[in-house]
């Protein structure tokens, strides 16, 4: 059975979330002033720890970086502009 779940992000350099095998990105949005991420997932499947990295704009990133782009948020009315990876 499919259901869309959604996950608080903290906006720190790196965070772990424990999301079902094989879920599928679909958003990252601010709501109630939290950056969330919403996934469509198989509630039925094995979950996984996966790690989550948010850089912020003007951020300077490793050379070897391979995290796969999933979201941008903005926070502070737009004075804080945060990109989502996962790795």
């Amino acid at each position: 059975m499919e259901a869309i779940w959604k996950f608080e992000i903290i906006t720190t350099d790196s965070l772990r979330v424990e999301i079902p095998l094989g879920a599928k990105i679909l958003t990252v949005q601010v709501q109630n002033g939290i950056p969330c991420l919403w996934c469509l997932v198989d509630v039925e499947k094995e979950k996984v720890s996966r790690e989550i990295r948010v850089i912020g704009t003007g951020q300077p990133i490793e050379s070897d970086f391979k995290g796969e782009y999933v979201g941008t948020y903005q926070l502070f009315n737009g004075t804080g502009v945060f990109h989502l990876f996962l790795l």
